[in-house]
């Protein structure tokens, strides 16, 4: 539990940081900018996550003694205790952030939407009908709890297949058949 906790929250950190860094660049103000935001916290996201799950797995790991294995089971069991907490605490950091320190980025996103949606050639009447829909799914909370749930089934997949590269099977006894 103790390493669920601490490689948790330093994913959780990690990634904050990145949005922060984002926003501080201006890649979060300007719907024009905001798919290269997307993709840059896209592909540093994947890189963060994929790091302190396997750091988590292997502290972990570690601390079973070498004599003794440490399944696929216990593997996938740490590598989702170490996004579960990186859930949890996201849902604090991205409620944070869409409400307190960038409240107009769900405007931001509005905006980025409704630039794609014209470019399909949407009249505007349409777009304004999406949007009033879409804006329920923007606000903070919502942003929150959806990213909680992406981030949480981002990492049992991410788990799955790492659990399977970091497991350490038990050592044989010489004496048996």
């Amino acid at each position: 539990m103790k390493n669920s906790l601490i490689y948790g929250s330093l994913l959780a950190l990690a990634a904050f940081l990145l949005v922060l860094v984002l926003f501080i660049c201006g890649l979060h103000s300007d719907a024009s900018r905001l798919g290269l935001a997307q993709g840059i916290g896209s592909v540093g996201g994947l890189a963060i996550g994929i790091t302190f799950l396997i750091l988590g797995i292997r502290a972990r790991r570690r601390a079973v003694p070498a004599g003794e294995g440490f399944s696929y089971g216990q593997a996938f069991g740490a590598g989702f205790g170490v996004q579960l907490v990186a859930s949890l605490l996201g849902i604090v950091t991205t409620y944070l952030y869409a409400a307190v320190i960038n409240p107009n980025f769900t405007e931001v996103l509005l905006q980025a939407q409704a630039d794609k949606l014209a470019a399909k050639g949407m009249t505007s009447e349409q777009i304004e009908r999406v949007q009033s829909m879409a804006h329920v799914f923007m606000g903070p909370a919502a942003q929150a709890a959806i990213s909680a749930v992406g981030t949480l089934l981002f990492g049992v997949v991410i788990a799955l297949i790492a659990a399977a590269f970091l497991k350490r099977p038990a050592p044989r006894d010489p004496l048996a058949v």
